[in-house]
């Protein structure tokens, strides 16, 4: 696999994990061009934080950390409106970008490497066990199959995205490439959730 590319970049206010299911609404003329070119083609396209700006409207600035998602599913519910279902593959750095003339956002990326598998150690388990009972109550839709309960990057991004995290958090633990400190993020979180 390649350790470069140039790819399409769509700022939202998510950041989006290997594996994590993604579904967007995309209307505006500059990201329905990129949809039918990803479909096309079948090529992914970079979801980054937005830094600066706003999803609509004028290109916003992206943080240079993201995530490559790739499109599962698509449907046209009236002309000029996508409907997809998208999934994060490959996390990725920006290292330069350009505006195109329809505002659609271009950037060279690099990748970073996949963290190592790595089981969920003692300590967490609670969280593995965590997500093992929220997965039973919600839409089994928006969790990637099979569930990899002894994965604990795995874990940690499936939970980061269902717990109400900060937006620095989020793109905090997209950086991380040890498990164990992406769960001891995650903890972190949960204890000062509950904390009197």
């Amino acid at each position: 696999m390649k350790d470069t590319a140039e790819i399409p970049i769509f700022p939202l206010n998510t950041v989006l994990y290997p594996q994590g299911v993604l579904p967007l609404r995309v209307f505006e003329a500059r990201y329905v061009d990129m949809t039918k070119s990803c479909i096309g083609d079948d090529e992914v396209f970079g979801v980054c934080l937005i830094h600066e700006g706003h999803e609509t409207g004028s290109p916003a600035t992206p943080e240079v950390w993201g995530c490559t998602a790739r499109i599962r599913h698509w449907e046209v519910p009236t002309p000029g409106l996508f409907s997809l279902i998208t999934q994060g593959e490959r996390i990725f750095c920006i290292r330069e970008r350009f505006t195109t003339p329809s505002g659609l956002t271009r950037a060279l990326v690099q990748y970073a490497a996949h963290p190592d598998p790595q089981p969920v150690p003692a300590r967490y388990q609670p969280l593995a066990q965590l997500l093992e009972d929220v997965a039973g109550q919600i839409d089994p839709r928006l969790l990637p199959t099979p569930l990899r309960l002894d994965d604990a990057a795995w874990v940690a991004w499936r939970l980061a995205e269902l717990l109400p995290l900060a937006a620095e958090d989020r793109l905090r633990l997209l950086q991380l490439r040890d498990g164990a400190a992406m769960l001891a993020l995650i903890e972190r979180h949960i204890g000062s959730a509950h904390a009197p």
